[in-house]
């Protein structure tokens, strides 16, 4: 055994960005791999499920997780310059994401600084597909190491065989499956700052990954509430896909985007529209900002987020006739 050290009755409450009131059973922190395997045997020894838990920047967790929570901290990270003269940063899965991009983007390595000041950890970073401005993290992945809990092998997983799409991944396919130790990313060597989204093509083609970087973080400052200030999950919905003669893909002024399936709406003017934004439920609402961001307004529960997420999907539905999809994932 090492020193793992499990609690009973875990508060989870100040390890994810929603900030609402939820226990676990038993958890604790995972600084290294062999804790992983630690907590699982634990867990599997009583019976218990057992949940990895990163930054907790896209869960909403039930108020009593009736099983083991561990709270990845595995730390470290490395460049290095291949044969191929490509950059390879290899981060561990605990490393802050945002902390991690403001590190190379200060050192002038350019491609990732359009996922600046997205909060959570590495190890979340390929689950989810994170992405922005312009970029997704699938676009970089050289490799994830994970370690397999079915038997508790560790293997490298090539990004190409990562299954990457919008928000979705392997991992995500395979919840429960892998955990993830560390992320290595292949940044450009012929570096070219991403201006193609609004608020960024005001920049000029010669933007270092710094100043794109403090643009990017102005337009999430503008937009985007803090969530050490007000708790949230980022994006609560999905952008939904719908076919091309959708009635809601006619509607004039209505954002749209080509997407393989179809159209893609925005999630957020969806909400608006159907008036959400603004509105409250309990100590739950959506942002006075952004209406596809629930908040928490210091005293919600697990249960308002519930209500209030089952209210707005009837809304859209009702109003549009488009289905929304959560995209935070339950703990427990």
């Amino acid at each position: 055994m090492t020193d793992l050290s499990l609690t009973e009755d875990f508060d989870l409450q100040p390890h994810h960005t929603f900030g609402l009131p939820s226990r676990a059973r038993w958890g604790g922190f995972l600084h290294r791999p062999e804790h992983i395997a630690e907590a699982l045997g634990f867990a599997q020894a009583r019976g218990l499920p057992f949940f990895l838990l990163g930054g907790g920047s896209n869960v909403v967790p039930l108020p009593f997780v009736d099983g083991v929570v561990g709270v990845l901290r595995l730390s470290g990270r490395s460049l290095a310059r291949g044969a191929d003269g490509v950059v390879r940063l290899t981060a561990a899965a605990g490393e802050s994401w945002p902390e991690l991009v403001a590190w190379t983007v200060g050192q002038g390595i350019g491609g990732l600084e359009n996922l600046s000041g997205i909060p959570g950890t590495v190890g979340a970073a390929p689950v989810q597909n994170i992405g922005a401005y312009g970029t997704e993290i699938a676009e970089l992945v050289d490799s994830v190491r994970v370690l397999d809990l079915t038997d508790l092998s560790q293997q490298v997983i090539a990004g190409a065989d990562c299954a990457f799409r919008y928000r979705q991944s392997r991992f995500k396919d395979e919840p429960g499956r892998y955990a993830i130790l560390s992320v290595t990313l292949a940044l450009p060597t012929d570096w070219a700052p991403n201006l193609g989204y609004r608020g960024l093509d005001t920049l000029p083609q010669t933007a270092t990954p710094a100043e794109v970087a403090e643009a990017v973080l102005a337009i999430r400052g503008s937009k985007l509430p803090d969530w050490r200030v007000l708790g949230n999950a980022g994006s609560f919905f999905h952008n939904p896909v719908v076919a091309a003669d959708h009635p809601a893909a006619q509607i004039e002024g209505a954002p749209r985007y080509p997407a393989p399936d179809g159209v893609k709406l925005s999630a957020g003017w969806l909400l608006e529209q159907a008036g959400m934004k603004g509105h409250r439920l309990g100590g739950a609402g959506f942002h006075a900002g952004h209406a596809l961001v629930m908040v928490n307004h210091g005293t919600a529960t697990c249960e308002d987020v519930a209500a209030l997420t089952a209210e707005a999907q009837a809304a859209v539905q009702a109003k549009f006739g488009v289905a929304l999809v959560r995209e935070p994932l339950t703990l427990g």
